[in-house]
């Protein structure tokens, strides 16, 4: 008798957010999109057998203290950037999910990857989107050796697991994952369905087989990962390509990590050879004045573990309008305005009829707290046409009440900005370390007051 085929049950899915309704509408409940709900056919899941698992032998429970931790063993990519966002190499097991803008960089990045690994690492590179005839195109332009690399053109996930079973590569990448479909499922390639039963599959795969698995994925006008956030959660790292129009500097970005730090920072430079690794970013985002301007002063950040000099710059200017703009690129908007209004009440500066804008040079995002005091020290050097020192460093988070608060690893950011050839610094007071730091005068403050005095 022929067996019997699977059944399926038809269902409603929100292509937006991933929300799963009981019927059609057009607005889904939970995200508000608009005519984001589609139909969506999935088989229905095994019945769970009484008394047990569905999957097969019975789930073991552990004690915690009985499970002996063990270090993860990481191999190097070949690109040291990379290693460093990924927290130190590659994890057997680990999926990795890289996103950006078309035309960024990701299918670049992990062709030179695939390159680098497959010396000492067996690799399948499977595009979805691009023929053998152009991936082989892309590689002979950057000039990698392409003899290892197995390549594969293929959009169905169960022959993709199907040809990784026979070939057993230490290193899967899927290009892209939005390419790929699950045969048992009629919806169309990249809908929320697709995209997170084929996802799915790979995880799985990766885990039972040790293999490392990068998945790229597409992006939506915002900016934000296309598909449900599911996939997101189902992945062990994401990283992020970043980078500003026009400019030949690339930032990958690690927004969640399991097997290291978060926020980490890789910077690249996308030449006509493809990716080049930048080793000392705070060169490349510090601007070369030829004699101090105003408006314009150089802020340690920290990057993950990585201290990073970049220069903060502000433009102060008679407003026309009623309500005079407030602009930040680089910067979080709603802390300027509030910053400005700290100026005014304990710093005595007042700017209710001016434009302000700031910017951080070379398309740095700078998201933490230690900003507060080298933006308003560059918004009252523009304001008062008054250049700071070339020479000078700035870090600190300003309070609400005035007060300079300190930041996370005050001595490495002191030693990255001497290691510079910084010869001043203002900091707060608590990040002031007891030997000091050679070669750099450190100049601690309390109040923004204070700051400004010091000035």
């Amino acid at each position: 008798m022929a067996q019997r085929a699977k059944k399926s049950r038809s269902g409603y899915v929100c292509n937006a957010c991933g929300a799963q309704q009981p019927k059609w509408s057009g607005q889904c409940p939970d995200c508000g999109a608009w005519n984001s709900i589609e139909e969506t056919r999935a088989p229905v899941p095994p019945a769970i057998r009484r008394g047990g698992y569905a999957g097969g032998a019975d789930p073991r429970v552990h004690v915690l203290s009985d499970v002996s931790p063990e270090q993860t063993v990481r191999a190097p990519s070949g690109i040291g950037e990379l290693d460093r966002v990924l927290g130190g190499g590659l994890v057997q097991g680990s999926v990795v999910l890289i996103g950006g803008d078309p035309g960024i960089g990701k299918s670049t990045l992990l062709l030179q990857a695939c390159a680098a690994l497959s010396g000492h690492e067996s690799v399948l590179y499977v595009s979805g989107e691009e023929s053998p005839q152009q991936v082989s195109l892309r590689a002979h332009r950057l000039g990698l050796a392409a003899e290892r690399i197995r390549l594969l053109a293929e959009t169905c996930v169960e022959r993709v697991l199907g040809v990784a079973a026979a070939e057993k590569p230490g290193v899967l990448v899927i290009d892209s994952i939005q390419t790929l479909f699950a045969e048992e499922l009629s919806s169309a390639p990249g809908s929320v369905s697709q995209v997170r039963e084929s996802a799915a599959q790979l995880v799985r795969y990766a885990k039972q087989t040790d293999t490392t698995v990068f998945l790229v994925g597409h992006v939506t006008k915002e900016g934000a990962l296309a598909g449900p956030r599911v996939l997101e959660h189902m992945v062990d790292t994401v990283l992020y390509f970043e980078g500003e129009p026009g400019s030949p500097h690339r930032l990958v970005r690690s927004v969640k990590n399991r097997f290291g730090a978060v926020n980490e920072l890789g910077v690249f430079a996308m030449t006509d050879k493809g990716l080049r690794q930048v080793t000392n970013p705070s060169a490349i985002f510090l601007s070369r004045h030829d004699r101090p301007v105003p408006g314009s002063v150089v802020l340690i950040t920290r990057e993950g573990t990585r201290p990073m000099l970049v220069e903060v710059q502000a433009l102060v200017d008679q407003s026309p309008l009623a309500n005079p703009r407030r602009v930040a690129v680089g910067l979080e908007q709603n802390r300027l305005a509030m910053l400005l209004a700290v100026l005014h009440r304990h710093g005595g500066v007042s700017m209710f009829d001016q434009d302000v804008f700031a910017n951080v040079v070379g398309g740095v995002r700078v998201t933490e707290t230690a900003a507060d005091l080298a933006l308003l020290l560059a918004v009252l050097s523009s304001y008062r046409d008054q250049p700071l020192p070339m020479d000078l460093a700035v870090f600190g988070e300003v309070g609400l009440s005035g007060e300079i608060r300190p930041v996370p690893n005050g001595p490495d950011r002191l030693r990255e900005a001497a290691k510079h050839g910084m010869r001043r610094a203002i900091v707060p007071k608590a990040n002031v370390p007891k030997g000091g730091v050679p070669d750099l005068e450190i100049q601690p403050v309390l109040s923004l007051r204070e700051a400004i005095e010091g000035l």
